[in-house]
């Protein structure tokens, strides 16, 4: 099992420190955000250089890009063209970055449709924009990731099964499923049964923790989800990509502490795993 962090939570530092971080404490790699002042769009790539020169100091991957999503800077499933256009052209940018930092995936997040227009409307656009994307990957050896969301993120892809109709519907075998377990947890799903569920389709785990209510992403442990009958299920399936904690605003202040406890406690819950 490897394990990583979303570095949204270094959101008030550079990468580079985010790197550097990471690194220290031990992680095995980072799954790069893709806002400012991250890796948004091309803002980054005169720093490549020294970007990958520190993954190489720590022995360090990027796991995953994970573009900024959710109302902005993109809708995929918008029915105004040119907001569509312009959601595929951003997503783009985020495989040409995953291609340049040597990352084996990108997650792609529904968002809303208008709720004044009739959601199937909105569900054509989206699957039409992944199509899309999916065609601007064909040849680059990059998965792409449905990440299912929850009703506060999402009126198109919430659960699982909404993620499944769509791959269904798709048929690109550069698709698969990103599973959040807050995600989950909000929605009611089985942790255990959904990882059943995907089998090999599973591609990426995000974690996190919250009280069922809200995604409020606190740190594992830090909520009420039962992680082990979780961890038993990815057992059995055999999967070994990676774990990354994806840690929420109230973190972003001081990071260091919560990425050092997160690390702590997945080493000490998937050690089962190991």
């Amino acid at each position: 099992m490897k394990f990583a962090l979303q570095s949204f939570i270094y959101s008030n530092y550079s990468l580079q420190y985010a790197i550097r971080s990471l690194g220290r404490l031990g992680y095995d790699g980072i799954a790069v955000w893709g806002g400012r002042p991250h890796m948004y769009r091309q803002d980054l790539h005169a720093q490549l250089g020294e970007i990958r020169d520190l993954l190489g100091e720590f022995r360090m991957e990027v796991c995953h890009i994970v573009p900024a999503q959710f109302r902005y800077p993109s809708l995929l499933a918008s029915s105004n063209e040119k907001v569509r256009r312009d959601s595929v052209r951003y997503m783009m940018d985020n495989v040409d970055n995953a291609l340049l930092l040597g990352a084996p995936s990108v997650h792609v997040c529904a968002g809303f449709s208008l709720f004044d227009e009739p959601l199937e409307r909105g569900w054509e656009c989206l699957r039409r924009s992944i199509v899309e994307i999916l065609e601007y990957m064909a040849g680059t050896g990059l998965r792409l990731y449905i990440e299912p969301a929850h009703r506060f993120e999402s009126n198109q892809i919430l659960t699982l099964d909404d993620g499944l109709r769509m791959i269904r519907e798709i048929g690109d075998p550069q698709l698969g499923i990103l599973v959040d377990t807050g995600h989950m947890h909000v929605n009611g799903e089985d942790l255990a049964e959904g990882v059943a569920k995907l089998g090999p389709l599973l591609g990426h785990v995000d974690l996190d923790d919250n009280d069922g209510s809200a995604d409020s992403h606190l740190a594992p442990g830090a909520g009420s989800i039962d992680f082990a009958p979780f961890t038993a299920a990815l057992r059995r399936t055999g999967y070994t990509g990676y774990v990354a904690a994806e840690l929420g605003m109230q973190y972003v202040v001081d990071p260091e502490p919560i990425a050092a406890t997160s690390l702590a406690w997945m080493r000490q819950v998937f050690a089962v795993m190991e």
